[in-house]
């Protein structure tokens, strides 16, 4: 049962955040994109790097106190000490979708607080979708069109759900499928497999258009810590092989993640 009908100043705050980078990205891309290999080989583009500025500029001014780690600054070698709370940004997850074109890419913001993610904004802006959820306050979703003050936007409550007798809807990475992925499908009664890009995996769960999402590849904290914040929100589970939960803040990894199981309710 969801807490709240509307999201908290906080869960506002970051979308308002999320949708001044989603508009600059938006205008990017619009023209033509040329992409940059960044060291660990993974594209970088203009807008990656324009949403950043925006999004940092706007947590400095939120949270000054709260350390932020974000992907890019994080591939330029800028990653600082974190202890229990801290922010951690994608600004642009899915740049292989961006530059594909086919809209599913997202901007991520997320809150840790002792490993959890308590707080997160995932933004389709292609698509017009925002999603954002809070521990202790619910899951929601609202669709962009002209509307510009978030706490205006027509928010409506997302629960997870519990996959059918038929068997889950599965989604699954549109770039990144594995072997592994491929046998652990086998093993289930799957009634249907939907790919998608980006953090949107996590949230097609929660609002319980699918049913789980399992990812052996590598990802990176920033990838997966705001759709975890949703689907967590919305009643979802994000687990890693043992069983244990999804957690964050793992210097000693790189802040990469294990492989991990999502579930709805």
């Amino acid at each position: 049962m969801q807490s709240k009908t509307a999201p908290s100043p906080r869960l506002l705050a970051l979308a308002d955040l999320a949708l001044a980078a989603g508009r600059e990205i938006m205008t990017i891309y619009a023209s033509p994109v040329i992409a940059r290999q960044k060291n660990d080989l993974t594209p970088v583009t203009e807008a990656d790097e324009a949403a950043e500025k925006i999004i940092l500029s706007g947590l400095k001014l939120l949270d000054p106190a709260i350390p932020v780690i974000s992907e890019e600054a994080a591939a330029a070698g800028v990653i600082p000490e974190v202890a229990g709370r801290f922010y951690l940004v994608d600004p642009l997850d899915g740049t292989k979708e961006f530059l594909s074109r086919n809209g599913e890419f997202t901007v991520n913001i997320a809150l840790i607080d002792k490993a959890m993610p308590v707080a997160g904004i995932v933004l389709a802006p292609a698509l017009g979708r925002i999603f954002c959820g809070e521990t202790g306050s619910g899951a929601f979703e609202a669709r962009i069109e002209a509307e510009t003050d978030v706490a205006a936007l027509g928010w409506q409550v997302l629960e997870a759900r519990k996959a059918s007798a038929a068997g889950p809807i599965v989604v699954a990475s549109r770039s990144h499928r594995d072997e592994r992925t491929e046998a652990y499908l086998k093993c289930l009664k799957v009634q249907k497999i939907v790919s998608a890009g980006s953090s949107l995996k996590f949230c097609l769960l929660a609002s319980g258009e699918a049913d789980l999402y399992p990812r052996f590849g590598r990802t990176m904290e920033w990838d997966t810590a705001a759709g975890h914040a949703v689907l967590s929100a919305a009643g979802g589970h994000v687990e890693v092989e043992t069983g244990e939960p999804l957690t964050y803040g793992k210097a000693g990894r790189g802040y990469d993640n294990p492989a991990f199981i999502a579930r709805g309710a």
